[in-house]
């Protein structure tokens, strides 16, 4: 009798274990974002500080290249991602996985990509780059290959900018000649996005495309996995109503990461600014 009451209790504490363990399995999201992309690392970070601080999650974030991003919320194997730029960007991969996923609405409205100049510049459309001698011929892009780089080199034909060169670079290339130019107040002309750090950091803005060669405003969205909702029903909740305000308020933790600040950092410090925001989107 007295063996069999040991057994019982230890059986009982076994599955006190069991339930432990999975109650701990359960409380633990997968997040995946695009770790070159600064409005990625921004959004996903924060998202996760609040999660984590207001409903309870542990979250493990995994840096992973867009199509993996993509898969892995498909399959399952993150619960979650905050970088889909749509419809167009990321047209592809939505319609491949849209059965398979649930967008849960954008976190950032209005993303775009097209050439960006300072202020201070005369130039307001693509078009005044062929007569404005000012910008020496030349387009300031990023990594060969990407798409605001393809649609760069389409406006260089369909706006005639004969002469022009579209010079390839990186992401940082392009901030350094970026910077240089505003040191000294000249013109320059780069390929870029919004959201991104640099509109915080300086006077910027789009030139005008009145062919549309870049395309209409985008939306980031937060897509979310099939058994998200089930799983972690507040997350889900919270995703629906995640979403900035505008490019400076994502401006704000892009700067500071890229001034040298954590992102675990910038997320925590941001959240703890603006508890207001972070009730708005919890209610907590």
């Amino acid at each position: 009798m007295k063996m069999r009451r040991l057994m019982g209790a230890g059986a009982a504490l076994v599955l006190a274990i069991s339930s432990t363990l999975a109650s701990a399995e359960t409380k633990t999201l997968s997040i995946g974002y695009v770790d070159g992309w600064s409005d990625s690392v921004a959004t996903t970070h924060v998202a996760a500080e609040v999660i984590q601080q207001k409903l309870g999650y542990d979250v493990k974030l995994q840096a992973v290249a867009t199509g993996i991003m993509w898969q892995g919320v498909a399959t399952g194997k993150l619960d979650a991602m905050l970088s889909a730029w749509l419809p167009v960007t990321h047209g592809d991969y939505w319609a491949k996985n849209k059965d398979q996923v649930v967008d849960y609405g954008p976190n950032f409205k209005d993303a775009k990509i097209g050439l960006i100049v300072p202020e201070y510049v005369k130039a307001q459309s693509v078009a005044d780059l062929k007569t404005d001698e000012s910008f020496k011929n030349r387009i300031v892009g990023i990594d060969a290959g990407s798409g605001v780089m393809l649609k760069t080199e389409q406006a260089i034909k369909d706006y005639d900018l004969t002469g022009y060169q579209l010079k390839a670079s990186s992401g940082a290339g392009m901030i350094a000649e970026l910077t240089r130019a505003e040191k000294k107040n000249e013109s320059i002309a780069v390929t870029g996005w919004v959201p991104h750090w640099m509109f915080a950091k300086w006077k910027l803005r789009f030139l005008e495309d009145p062919k549309g060669v870049y395309g209409a405003a985008e939306t980031v969205n937060s897509i979310g996995s099939k058994e998200l909702a089930t799983k972690a029903p507040e997350v889900a909740e919270f995703l629906k109503k995640f979403q900035w305000a505008s490019k400076d308020e994502i401006g704000e933790v892009m700067l500071a990461i890229q001034e040298g600040a954590k992102p675990e950092a910038a997320a925590k410090d941001w959240v703890a600014k603006h508890p207001d925001r972070v009730k708005e989107w919890t209610g907590k």
